[in-house]
This record gives C-alpha cells, sequence and structure tokens, in this order.
C-alpha cells in the first residue's frame, strides 16, 4: 500500500493539497487492516471522530461486500477524511480571544463594558457553539435590563436571532431581529439598525422571498452608505449577489461579490475575504470554469482555517464537493459533503444540514444508487419543510421527480414535479423578478439623486463666497441654474419610470396606497363577475404524457387565455394546478362586466376547439375545457408576508366554483345572477335547479352564443 502513496497524492495534489501534511501523520499509526478495521467496525464504543469519518464508506461499500477487495486505492481518501475530525486545530475555537473576553469581564471598570463584553463573546460563538453563544447572550440581556442599557438589550435580542436563524429556526428568528431593530430604532443606533434590516432579510433569503430580502437589504444598505460602514456595505453587496445568483443573473452577481471583495480587502476582514472567494469560486463552477472555482475554494478555505471558522470551512467543503460533482467525481464529491454534514451538525444548522442531505442524495442518484438516494433526498425534504426552507424543498422535489422517473414510478415523479413548479414559481417568477429589479433601480436612483443633491449644494456654496463680485455671479447663478434644471428634469424621469414600474406589478389605487401607507386595506365591490375554468379528466390526461409537455401545453393555454383578458380588460387573479381564475368589474369598476366576462369565456371556448382539433389531427393529447361564471359582491385585497398577492374572497366565489364543477365539457355554465346581466346579449339554455356541493339547489343556464 504505502509504495503507492506518490502516485496517488501526486494525482489528488491540486485538489486536496490542504490535507497533505495531517494526511502523512495519520498515515503514522495506520495500517494495511485499517480496511478491515472500517468494514466491521461498529462497535457504540468507538470515538465520534471514527464513527463520523467511517459514514461515507457505511454508504459508498457495505451495502456491496465484493467492493471491499477495490477499496485499497480509496485509503489515501479515507485517511484525509479522518484527519479531519482527529485535528482539533482546524475547527477549535479561537481560544485567545475568549479567553481575553473572559479576562475582560471580569475586570470591567462598569457594567455597560462587562455587557458589551458579553455580546462580544456570545458573537464570537455564533458559527461554533450555539449553546455558549445563547447563554452569552442571555447574560447580556439580563444584565442590560437590569442596569437600564438598552444598546445592550438589542444587541442581546440580535446575538438571540442569530442564533436561531443559524439553527433554521426561522420565525423565532424574526421576533428576535425585530425586537432588536424596534429598541435600536428608538436610541438611533444607525449602525445596529443598518445590521437589524441585513439580518431580517436574511430570514427572507433563506426562505425564498427574494423582493422582502433585497427590500431589507437595500434599507441596510442605504443606512450603510449614510454613516460610511464599509464592512456593512461590502455584507450588503454579499447578500444581494446572492440573491442574484440565485435568479441565475451570473454577471450581476459576479460584480456585487468584487465590490465587497474589494472593500474587505482594503479593511483587512479576513472571514468576510474568504467569503467572497467561496461566492466568486460558486459562480466560476456555474459557469463551467473549474480551474477558477478551485482557485477561489481554496483560497477560501485556507482562511477559514486559519481564523478557525467552522461553518465557513464546512460552507467551502459543500462548495468543492459541487466542483467535484459537476466533473463527475462521485466519490470526492461525496467525501466533502460527508465532512461538511458532520460539522453541520456540530453546530446544529439545520438549513445546511437540509442542503447537504440533498447533495448527498444527488450524487448517490448520479452513481446509480436509488435506495441511498432516495433516503437522504426524504430526509432533506422532511427537515425542509420542519424549517420552512423554500429553496431546499424545491432541489429535494426535483431530484425526487429524476429519481422516480429513472425506476419508472411515472406517476410519482409526475406528483413530484408539480410540486416542484409549485415551489419553483413561488421562489423565482417575473413578478419577484420585477420587484428585486425595481427596488435595485430604486436605490440607485436614490444614491443619485442624494448625490445630486450634495453637488448642487457645494455648487451653492461657491455661489454665496462670489456674490460680490456681480459678473461672476450672475454667470454662476445662470449656470447653476441650468444645472439644476437639467437634473431636475432627469430625476422626474428616472422617478416616472420607478413608478411606471411599480404599476405593471399591483393595480394602480393599491400601488399607490401602498406608497403611502406601506400597506393596503381590503376592498369591497358589490357587482363583479367571478369566471373559473379547468380542465376535464386533467389527472388521467396528465398521467399519459410528460412532465415537459404538460407544462409547455399548460403554458400555452393560459397564455392564451391571458391575451383574452388582455382585450376585455378583465384582471386575472391566479392559476391554480389546471384551474385558472379571473374577475371583470375590478379593481376599476365597469357596469358592462358580465357581458364582458361572457365574451372573454366564448373566445376562450372557441380556442379551445380548434385547438384540440388541430391536436386530434396530430394524434397528440389536449385538454377539453369547462367554464363556469358568477356574478355578485367580492372583497379585495393583498395577503401574505412570504409573498404578496392580491386575491378575492366571498360567497360570489364560491358559487363561480360551483358553476364550474356542475359545468360540461365544452359548455359555458352561468349562475342566475349572471344570466339576468347577459340574457339580452346571448343565447341561454335553461338548466333548472341543480344541486351544487354545500350550495343546494341553484339556478344554472348554459351561455350558448351571441343572440
Amino acid at each position: 500500500m504505502f509504495h503507492l502513496l506518490p502516485k496517488l497524492f501526486n494525482k489528488y495534489l491540486d485538489r486536496y493539497s490542504y490535507f497533505i501534511f495531517i494526511s502523512i501523520c495519520v498515515l503514522q499509526f495506520a495500517s494495511i487492516n485499517f480496511i478491515e478495521f472500517v468494514a466491521k467496525s461498529n462497535s457504540k464504543n468507538c470515538s465520534v471522530h471514527k464513527i463520523s469519518a467511517l459514514m461515507f464508506l457505511e454508504y459508498l461499500f457495505l451495502s456491496k461486500p465484493e467492493t471491499l477487495i477495490r477499496m485499497t486505492k480509496f485509503i489515501p481518501f479515507f485517511l484525509i477524511l479522518l484527519s479531519l475530525f482527529i485535528s482539533k486545530s482546524a475547527l477549535s475555537q479561537d481560544k485567545f480571544l475568549i479567553d481575553s473576553l473572559n479576562k475582560s469581564v471580569k475586570t470591567a471598570e462598569n457594567d455597560t463594558i462587562r455587557a458589551n463584553i458579553l455580546y462580544s463573546l456570545s458573537k464570537a460563538y455564533w458559527g461554533s457553539n450555539p449553546e455558549e453563544a445563547l447563554k452569552y447572550a442571555k447574560q447580556t440581556l439580563s444584565l442590560s435590563e437590569k442596569i437600564g442599557y438598552k444598546k445592550g438589550i438589542g444587541n442581546a435580542w440580535n446575538s438571540m436571532g442569530a442564533i436561531l436563524l443559524f439553527k433554521g429556526d426561522y420565525m423565532p428568528a424574526r421576533e428576535m431581529f425585530q425586537k432588536s431593530l424596534d429598541i435600536r430604532l428608538k436610541i438611533n443606533d444607525l449602525q445596529g439598525v443598518a445590521w437589524s434590516y441585513n439580518n431580517i432579510g436574511n430570514i427572507y433569503y433563506e426562505q425564498g422571498n427574494f423582493p422582502e430580502a433585497i427590500k431589507f437589504y437595500i434599507s441596510s444598505l442605504k443606512i450603510r452608505d449614510q454613516i460610511d460602514d464599509k464592512n456593512g456595505i461590502a455584507a450588503s453587496y454579499n447578500n444581494i449577489g446572492n440573491i442574484y445568483i440565485l435568479l441565475g443573473n451570473y454577471n450581476e452577481a459576479l460584480k456585487n461579490y468584487k465590490a465587497s471583495l474589494k472593500i474587505r480587502q482594503s479593511i483587512g476582514y479576513d472571514k468576510g475575504i474568504a467569503e467572497c472567494y467561496g461566492n466568486i469560486g460558486n459562480i466560476y463552477n456555474k459557469m463551467n470554469n473549474y480551474p477558477e472555482a478551485l482557485k477561489n475554494q481554496n483560497a477560501a478555505l485556507a482562511i477559514f482555517q486559519k481564523i478557525e471558522d467552522k461553518k465557513g470551512i464546512a460552507i467551502t467543503y459543500s462548495l468543492i464537493g459541487d466542483i467535484d460533482s459537476k466533473q463527475q467525481n462521485y466519490t470526492g464529491a461525496l467525501l466533502n459533503y460527508f465532512a461538511a454534514l458532520k460539522i453541520y451538525e456540530e453546530i446544529e444548522d439545520k438549513d445546511h444540514i437540509a442542503t447537504s442531505f440533498n447533495s448527498i442524495g444527488n450524487t448517490f442518484f448520479r452513481q446509480g444508487k436509488q435506495d441511498e438516494a432516495r433516503n437522504f433526498l426524504n430526509k432533506a425534504l422532511q427537515l425542509s419543510k420542519e424549517i420552512g426552507s423554500i429553496e431546499n424543498i424545491k432541489v429535494s422535489y426535483s431530484s425526487l421527480t429524476d429519481l422516480d422517473s429513472s425506476v419508472g414510478n411515472f406517476k410519482q415523479a409526475l406528483e413530484y414535479h408539480k410540486l416542484f413548479i409549485i415551489f419553483k414559481d413561488s421562489l423565482i417568477n417575473k413578478e419577484n423578478s420585477r420587484k428585486i429589479i425595481q427596488q435595485q433601480m430604486q436605490y440607485d436612483f436614490d444614491k443619485k439623486e442624494s448625490l445630486t443633491q450634495a453637488a448642487q449644494e457645494k455648487k451653492d456654496a461657491i455661489a454665496r463666497q462670489t456674490r460680490n463680485v456681480l459678473i461672476g455671479g450672475l454667470v454662476a447663478m445662470l449656470i447653476f441654474a441650468l444645472i439644476f434644471l437639467t437634473q431636475k428634469n432627469k430625476i422626474a424621469k428616472e422617478k416616472k419610470k420607478s413608478d411606471e414600474l411599480l404599476l405593471n406589478i399591483l393595480p394602480t389605487e393599491v400601488a399607490d396606497e401602498l406608497k403611502i401607507n406601506g400597506h393596503s386595506k381590503a376592498k369591497t365591490f358589490n357587482s363583479v363577475t367571478v369566471m373559473f375554468t379547468d380542465f376535464k379528466d386533467f389527472t388521467k390526461v396528465s398521467e399519459k404524457v410528460s412532465p415537459e409537455a404538460l407544462v409547455l401545453e399548460l403554458h400555452t393555454c393560459f397564455s392564451a387565455f391571458d391575451a383574452i383578458l388582455q382585450k376585455y380588460k378583465i384582471e386575472k387573479i391566479k392559476t391554480i394546478g389546471d384551474a385558472y381564475m379571473c374577475v371583470g368589474g375590478m379593481p376599476v369598476t365597469n357596469p358592462n362586466h358580465a357581458i364582458e366576462v361572457a365574451n372573454a369565456a366564448v373566445e376562450i371556448l372557441d380556442y379551445m376547439t380548434k385547438r384540440k382539433a388541430e391536436k386530434d389531427k396530430l394524434g397528440e393529447m389536449c385538454f377539453e375545457i369547462r367554464i363556469g361564471i358568477n356574478t355578485g359582491t367580492v372583497v379585495a385585497g393583498i395577503v401574505g408576508i412570504k409573498k404578496f398577492s392580491y386575491d378575492i374572497w366571498g360567497d360570489t366565489v364560491n358559487v363561480a366554483a360551483r358553476m364550474e364543477n356542475s359545468s360540461q365539457s365544452g359548455k359555458i355554465n352561468i349562475s342566475g345572477s349572471t344570466h339576468q346581466l347577459v340574457k339580452d346579449h346571448f343565447e341561454c339554455e335553461y338548466r333548472g335547479k341543480i344541486q351544487a356541493k354545500n350550495k343546494g339547489e341553484i339556478d344554472m343556464y348554459f351561455l350558448e352564443k351571441k343572440s
């Protein structure tokens, strides 16, 4: 075995150079019987370090004993993994800093200083020992409340929020950060307020609510610009880059990461520099530039190990695993993923534990090990649902779709694919992208306006200094007046663009109310017409086609419906699976709303009839539609805290849904209230009183055509 080491280490030198020294040390007490020990070791008395090092072997080999013969070629990897958990220095706390802080607590001149030191101790344990961090945060709170030190109280709540965020407990963390923010606003602690906004943005980011996340990030960035907090500005750029990378806009992400890196290098912030290298390396990996990706990750890992940051080390292992996986080096990928998982479990980072489960499951799937893959993907899905991590839920559903498709379980694959589409749409869609771009544009506009105002004030000061020189003063005033008018017009144009973008997202009156009050009140509309459509036997039809073809057909049909609604100025509310919901007569009232909705329904039915005929000729799948319409009173407004949604409620909506359920394929079923408004314009066939679920008997009519 030993004569093979030079050749094997040369092969993996570039990728694992930072492990070579530790591996050689471990090799001194390793023997040729190490493989047999790994295969047979199941004793509960084994040390935690050994069990952790063998997790990878257990899943990779124990299921197939014949592979034990070939295990010798993996020994360098196993020794490296074992060394990760034997080495205490790479993942230990900075004892010098913590010891110094503990001594300072005892010798502090007063309780205010003591509270600040306790807060620093809590922060020192954030990424490595949550229990210790929480202990010092509680001590900070207790002492600060005792002496009435409000800044210390705000700091304590902030620390508790950070600890909960690291664990993936998002809602309790949000409450802690909000308490901290309230106090910091009262005492005008601007730097603290900026960090509170930043931390709340981090929660929305982890939950996949990117428009809300970037709103808080930009609020934080504005304050940091104001107080010239360079470290904070760098953090904001980094966070905004994280959102752009999930949106697939790698150029914008790279621009923000490099801006953050430049600032952090100028102030010598090692941890921040390492984070930037890791993020930049991740982008290069997504762009398939693997040498640059690995170069940046190695730079990040070296710094994280130097400063002994557990979470940073774990994240970097995960990202190096991603690089290995994309290059089909699945053995190396699993080595890094399991190393990362061990650290995440130590620091109780639930979100990253779920991410690791997904990564390990996907890697096993690519190796053709379906049982192991399903085990980890199900664990990822369960934990992600528990903590509300939308991004991880989306990844789990996507991976389970591929897994079930590969084994011929197409029905279950379709169900997973539907759920994947739902979570993908809730995570990244055109509306979210517009909101993010609009908030970025608003920040850029406000910054330009601030710079313009500062420049104008400076020029005004120069003008006042030269007021005693008549000719020079007059010339200066003319120049300044021209600049002012030019800038004013430019600002007005930019403001108009921002307002127009907001109006594309929400109805005018709702958008105006949001801008003024920050929220929108619900509003009652006494007379509107609600329409529902769905497709007959959707579930049965969908089982006969691929998920891709199913989604494409839904997209084609719904896009056509959107165009028809726009023609008649009808408001689309939402789609749920194969159901499509819209309403006429709001938010702008229209006395002809019932007729307009009926016209739209006729056009939608004509479109689907023609499309079915075309599809039948080609022998392709096509849906058969049924439509239901009802008229009455509804309540409309914006709901939700994770994602704004303009929606309607009321018995009118429920009856409209019953109309659609009681309709027939290729028919438009309308209620008696709608019939009263359209009977002079359309031919209608009375169906009699028909039983509707939870509504009893209702007068129903088939709307045929224009009279």
